[in-house]
């Protein structure tokens, strides 16, 4: 279901803002019906209160109310233009909203890991049996053994870097080690490791940019867990093309799906198809080394269905 926890923007009505809090608190006990009714008169106070419509539209949903749900979410979206909170998502979730496949603002997804910071690595390796860093290094040392590569790397970039689970398992192997993530706090986490050389902190494709005007060059390119929040990837894999040094290498796991393109997952995480994954690494001019089953992590304690991709430059 949508998450019903403790995101919160004001409203500017304190009173607004404390029949929130109430009603959150009645359905943190489980009384969902007295917390929508309650829900239901705040919006009616501060009617562009998005953080109020947004716990309104989890709440109907919990409940099985689809269209309520889809209606309060809807008007959560209108009230929150970055959508801080993820409306659109939830929409394409329900059916609703057009795009079955929206964008993540950079807003949200900066917003979800500033504040999963703290207990991310924890939540991943041990409730979610996370395992995408120990895959990609064994997949491109699979890849360079085969291709006669040497197994360090003069240059390595850590796309997506977290708080340095990827690092931390390829930094033994490169000379150098840059990490970029749009999350302050996650970039924060990975600085208190000293695992990385360089560490910036900037979305994606506005790095890659930057980083190719300045003729940089990557060995090594990994994304370990990134891609799932982007509804398309092949524009990120066509900038890794332009900074990565002749003979350079992209790893990167995905969840993924039986048929092509991008979707969105319940659990608001895109999957890719095969066939998509293959257009979007020939197309960037590289070459398919492996494309191949790896379930990285679990989910309520089932592997989740996904893969390991290694490509190489020319």
């Amino acid at each position: 279901m949508a998450d019903t926890g403790p995101l919160f923007v004001s409203s500017g009505d304190l009173i607004a803002d404390r029949r929130h809090k109430a009603a959150i608190e009645l359905a943190s006990r489980g009384d969902f019906v007295g917390a929508a009714d309650i829900l239901a008169q705040t919006v009616e106070l501060a009617p562009h209160f998005a953080t109020a419509w947004f716990a309104l539209g989890a709440i109907r949903d919990r409940l099985g109310d689809r269209g309520g749900a889809i209606a309060a979410f809807a008007e959560a979206r209108d009230a929150d233009p970055a959508d801080y909170h993820g409306a659109r998502l939830q929409l394409a979730r329900l059916g609703a909203g057009g795009d079955p496949a929206p964008a993540m603002t950079e807003t949200y997804v900066r917003r979800l890991f500033d504040q999963y910071a703290g207990r991310y690595d924890a939540a991943l390796t041990e409730r979610l049996n996370y395992r995408g860093p120990a895959i990609l290094l064994a997949a491109v040392q699979g890849a360079n053994s085969a291709d006669g590569r040497p197994e360090r790397f003069a240059a390595a970039l850590d796309l997506g870097c977290g708080t340095g689970l990827a690092g931390s398992v390829f930094r033994p192997f490169a000379e150098r080690l840059v990490g970029v993530d749009l999350s302050p706090a996650m970039v924060a986490q990975a600085a208190g490791k000293g695992l990385y050389d360089r560490l910036v902190t900037a979305d994606l494709a506005g790095f890659l940019a930057a980083e190719a005007s300045a003729g940089a060059a990557y060995d090594l390119v990994v994304a370990a867990d990134v891609f799932v929040y982007l509804n398309d990837i092949a524009p990120i894999i066509a900038a890794v093309a332009r900074v990565l040094a002749p003979r350079g290498v992209l790893a990167f796991t995905v969840e993924t799906h039986a048929g092509d393109g991008a979707v969105l997952l319940p659990t608001l995480r895109y999957a890719y198809g095969r066939p998509y994954l293959r257009r979007a690494i020939a197309d960037a001019g590289l070459t398919l080394r492996e494309l191949a089953a790896a379930a990285v992590r679990t989910e309520k304690g089932v592997p989740v269905d996904g893969l390991a991709v290694v490509a190489v430059s020319a």
